[in-house]
């Protein structure tokens, strides 16, 4: 597209007989008509035009750097609310680490891979997928893995300002009072921009201490408004870190409780020694004489509860890898090899015998299928002339004569070519 080509263009290239990748759009025409045909790629047209119109162009490895950095900052002054939208945030840091790795917005990574950067499970991963990342326009999957391949995801700057809405079956909490005209507030209490510091997010949250039953997602995005503005106060960490007031107040208090958080008049700011053991001191946070030094994050996950929750995930991801290649192993030794003769000098490939081959008794004369269980004819089903089903379908638009005519000249041009 980028290229100046146009859909008549792309339509005579995927028809010509010759071109690989026109291979299911012939299928499609030869099994259904044209103008199905057509549609299909029609519609493949206007994906790939919102796919281009959305991306971005990286010309150079200093213009990717630039790009991810944008999204950085895009991601870290996007307001991420609620439970959800906060591990979104840790899924979507997840893919900027990989998309940092691979030097721009296009990457690979797996489903277990990335639950495992961020610290959560495959299930919730994916109900984050479907229901704000991809929506949302901050990620596209462009091929799924297979094998021992992952998946290929490109990085976006979102499609919403407001990065989350609020779910329809909370519109009448009591952030959203029912009557304005009461003199109550009739917008959410978080503003309508954060400011956080993703990295030490993308550096905390594979710990054990910030799974669901630990921390939180809650603190997580707590310690980052504070490590990158220190001395907030409650109100001023409500519109940081969009989280909650009274959900603020509750993290601040479990943070203070374990040494992580201290409190001068009515701000709050890291203690000294917060974070160490990440590499991310915190330069800023001040310090009391009396202060309660902060425990290790393996102390802290111990006394959660949820110490060892990584290392069992990732022996859990393994089980499930280890089983999948099985899996494809067996399936590879009982695929049948293919046979190929050689006629002047040219290789042809014999049809294999299919699985949906139906027997002899189920044939009858005029060609119709007879319904084992009942032995009367099935309507909608037919025998092609090489003996294999055809089913008739109202969205079919060629008769079965017509397809029996279609395969019977393919099956003429095989026994020519051979």
């Amino acid at each position: 597209m980028r290229a100046g080509g146009t859909v008549d263009a792309l339509t005579r290239l995927l028809l010509h007989p010759e071109h690989e990748g026109g291979r299911h759009a012939r299928h499609l025409a030869l099994r259904s008509g044209q103008s199905r045909a057509l549609d299909y790629i029609r519609r493949v047209w206007a994906s790939a035009s919102a796919a281009v119109h959305d991306s971005t162009r990286v010309e150079s490895r200093h213009h990717a750097y630039e790009v991810l950095a944008a999204l950085r900052d895009r991601i870290e002054t996007t307001p991420w609310r609620g439970e959800r939208g906060r591990t979104a945030l840790r899924v979507l840091r997840a893919h900027l680490n990989f998309a940092e790795i691979a030097g721009g917005p296009l990457h690979h990574a797996s489903e277990r891979q990335t639950a495992e950067e961020a610290g959560i499970s495959r299930t919730t991963l994916r109900a984050v997928y479907q229901t704000v990342l991809k929506p949302r326009g901050w990620l596209r999957r462009l091929r799924v893995g297979h094998g021992r391949e992952g998946s290929t995801w490109y990085l976006a700057h979102g499609n919403s300002p407001c990065g989350m809405s609020a779910s329809p079956s909370r519109v009448r909490t009591t952030q959203y009072p029912p009557d304005p005209a009461l003199e109550e507030w009739p917008t959410p209490e978080t503003a309508t921009a954060a400011d956080i510091d993703s990295t030490v997010i993308a550096r905390l949250m594979g710990h054990d201490a910030f799974t669901h039953h630990g921390l939180g997602s809650s603190a997580l995005m707590i310690i980052g408004a504070l490590h990158l503005h220190p001395g907030q106060s409650v109100e001023e960490l409500v519109n940081s870190s969009s989280v909650s007031r009274a959900t603020t107040y509750r993290t601040l208090r479990r943070l203070a409780l374990h040494g992580l958080v201290q409190q001068t008049d009515q701000t709050w700011a890291l203690t000294p020694r917060a974070l160490e053991g990440i590499g991310l001191p915190a330069h800023a946070a001040r310090s009391t004489p009396g202060g309660t030094p902060a425990l290790g994050w393996d102390a802290l996950a111990d006394e959660s509860g949820t110490a060892g929750t990584a290392v069992r995930r990732k022996a859990l991801h393994a089980a499930e890898r280890a089983a999948y290649r099985q899996a494809l192993e067996r399936l590879t030794e009982h695929r049948s090899k293919a046979v190929v003769i050689v006629r002047d000098g040219h290789k042809v490939l014999v049809p294999a015998p299919r699985a949906d081959e139906i027997p002899a008794p189920w044939c009858s004369p005029d060609g119709s299928v007879l319904d084992p269980a009942t032995g009367r004819p099935a309507a909608d089903w037919r025998v092609a002339t090489d003996g294999r089903l055809i089913l008739i379908t109202p969205a079919d638009q060629r008769s079965y004569d017509e397809l029996a005519a279609a395969h019977a000249q393919a099956l003429s041009e095989w026994e020519s070519a051979a």
